[in-house]
């Protein structure tokens, strides 16, 4: 795939100024029936492709989410049966996507070295009795300002009807007014073919019922999930409709939209603008309107700007999008809320996977490691996510740095790898490897991923302390009920048995494939030893910080000998049993727990602590009338955070295996 790229304007948008997403065009003809034809096509952001007026777009958000500068990903399209002998078109929309992601300021996306008006570059190729023709990007497209007024994807879209141009995109259209295209300087990042699964509509949902507040009409879809509105309507000339979009309600019926927003200084337009579609109307007859080039998380949506005779249940259909994943595990019992939890686990997972696992559909929008390598046990139990991790992966080896560090999310331009990492986020490249190595026998994501794993252990050895652990970074973040970093577990030994796990399965995998393991086996075998003279009381065999999730996650990952289990699990239920019998960890102790509680035959304690009606549940989570996993344990969902993350969501896991 070549990288001449071309775009329709030098401007771009940003908060102070919208710049429509452009229309591109270039028609050509065809002096023979064509036996084959394809185009290939890399549209940065994200790109809309018709060819003779048909859309044929493999889905939402192509072609991947990613940072040119790291990764250019394209598509390619099999055309014969939309071309005839003649006259034909090409026609492309684009939008911001992340090469132009100025809502992402929160996380220093707006100060991306590539930041640049949209562009594409596209081969197409066709040939038939003997001839053969082949197109690519170039100053002889056609371009002109689209409806799309402005597009971002955490912000939202907007949208004017009166801008649309009939026939746009079909061969016949006279596009001699139009402007031609610029020759645009590419990315730094190499191009990829996208083999990760296409985001696709999963589901539609009408909304359950239609509340009235001060400011407009509430629509209640019922379920907490991922996607977005279409919208049908008969309307008035230059009738202006706002969609805003929310998880949660106050008791006034109006968004209630902290959980979702910033309030630091730096975040004040992303905290007023996120989540928000714009339409205005032509008013002649029924229009139907669906966002191009983004997505939301939500239950409610609040319409500002309708008649009450507008505001019909046929108003809004929620269509609900994730990756195009094959189910390939399921669960059932006889316990209802165990099953109403592991729909909502699910529901929590398909709505945070958007060619990879994001850690809310809403406020973020990004693949943050930590969650990813907290989840991915539970996801390759349950969806075919081969290609799309290892499509993922490839962007997390483009990100480590020469020194072996790895960014908190990915993609990154370059916010995230002194914030929010250390070695249980890192743990990523080595969990989501290992769970397809040990699950799929995939050897070849261990090939591909192998020397970043080694540049990595290299790394984080070069961060020990003076007495050899580790404590860089997060921790068991967000325990229930306290502040994100309260963690109760030293930081020293969440970091020192996640770099200890992270070496014993580089070394097995290493093995596997018949490379030399001794480098990650040494590294295993040192850090245990490590933890168990520094961090582990051999008399009590009570890990240092005397929490439930250091005990658990020492047990889980092997720091004991057979022989010292039995007393180790006994600190394990004495510290629960301090605290009522209920849970008190973070996102890395909530991974082990109940696994641990099995393992060694509490079962039942385990069931009981996840089933309760009391706080802190995930039971209770139903009372409260969630739908979807939680970001943390709190009295009655106060401050919780997200209402939609799934790193909390190995319950399901926990189900399937016990």
């Amino acid at each position: 795939m070549n990288k001449s790229f071309i775009k329709a304007t030098k401007n771009f948008c940003t908060f102070e100024e919208n710049v429509p997403a452009p229309y591109i065009r270039k028609t050509f003809d065809l002096e023979f029936v064509p036996e084959a034809a394809e185009i290939s096509i890399c549209g940065l952001g994200f790109y809309i492709l018709y060819i003779n007026g048909v859309d044929v777009t493999k889905g939402l958000l192509a072609p991947y989410i990613s940072n040119p500068d790291h990764c250019c990903f394209y598509d390619t399209y099999h055309i014969k049966k939309y071309l005839k002998k003649g006259k034909n078109a090409i026609g492309i929309i684009l939008g911001n996507g992340m090469l132009n992601a100025f809502g992402g300021n929160v996380w220093d996306f707006e100060k991306a070295d590539c930041r640049s008006a949209p562009m594409v570059a596209l081969e197409l190729s066709a040939e038939g009795d003997g001839g053969k023709l082949t197109i690519t990007a170039d100053d002889s497209f056609k371009v002109h300002s689209s409806p799309i007024t402005l597009d971002e994807l955490r912000l939202g879209e907007y949208y004017d009807a009166n801008l649309e141009i009939e026939g746009w995109n079909l061969p016949e259209f006279d596009d001699s007014a139009w402007e031609n295209a610029l020759l645009a300087e590419a990315p730094k990042g190499e191009m990829i073919p996208c083999t990760a699964e296409s985001v696709v509509k999963i589901g539609e949902r009408k909304p359950v019922k239609i509340l009235k507040n001060k400011n407009g009409y509430v629509y209640d879809f019922g379920v907490n999930s991922a996607g977005l509105c279409r919208m049908k309507i008969t309307a008035k000339p230059n009738q202006k409709i706002t969609m805003r979009h929310a998880e949660v309600l106050d008791e006034n019926l109006e968004l209630d939209r902290q959980g979702i927003t910033f309030y630091m200084d730096y975040a004040q337009m992303f905290s007023e603008n996120n989540q928000i579609d714009v339409y205005t109307a032509k008013g002649e007859g029924e229009e139907e309107y669906m966002p191009h080039f983004t997505f939301h998380g939500f239950r409610y949506v609040e319409v500002l700007g309708l008649s009450e005779e507008q505001a019909t249940d046929e108003l809004l259909t929620f269509y609900e999008y994730s990756s195009g994943l094959d189910a390939l595990g399921d669960f059932e019992c006889s316990d209802e809320t165990c099953n109403t939890l592991f729909e909502m686990v699910k529901r929590s997972d398909r709505s945070n996977f958007f060619y990879y696992p994001m850690d809310c559909p809403h406020r973020e929008k990004n693949g943050w490691t930590g969650d990813a390598s907290l989840s991915a046990d539970r996801m390759v139990l349950l969806y075919n996510v081969e290609k799309s991790f290892r499509q993922w992966l490839g962007c997390i080896r483009k990100a480590q740095e020469e020194s072996g560090r790895i960014p908190s999310i990915v993609p990154t331009y370059g916010w995230g790898y002194e914030e929010c990492s250390g070695p249980a986020w890192d743990s990523v490249l080595f969990n989501l490897s290992y769970v397809l190595y040990k699950y799929r026998g995939c050897h070849e994501v261990v090939r591909e991923n192998k020397d970043t794993m080694v540049r990595y252990l290299e790394y984080i050895m070069s961060r020990r302390n003076d007495d050899g652990t580790v404590s860089v970074g997060l921790g068991d973040w967000l325990p229930v009920g306290k502040a994100c970093t309260d963690y109760k577990t030293p930081l020293a030994v969440s970091d020192s048995i996640y770099v200890m796990d992270m070496a014993k399965k580089a070394a097995e995998m290493l093995d596997g494939i018949g490379e030399n393991a001794d480098f990650a086996d040494g590294i295993y075998r040192e850090m245990r030893q490590i933890i168990r003279e520094k961090l582990v009381d051999m008399e009590t065999m009570a890990v240092s910080g005397d929490s439930q999730a250091g005990q658990a996650m020492a047990l889980y990952y092997g720091v004991f000998e057979p022989c010292e289990e039995e007393e180790a699990f006994k600190r394990l239920m004495e510290y629960l049993a301090e605290n009522n019998d209920s849970f008190d960890c973070g996102c890395l102790g909530m991974h082990v727990l109940f696994p641990v509680l099995s393992k060694y035959g509490e079962g039942e304690l385990a069931y009981k602590m996840i089933t309760k009606k009391e706080f802190p549940s995930y039971a209770h989570w139903i009372d409260m009338g969630e739908t979807t996993m939680l970001e943390q344990f709190m009295p009655d969902g106060e401050n919780c955070g997200s209402h939609n993350h799934h790193f909390l969501g190995d319950i399901g896991r926990w189900f399937i295996n016990h």
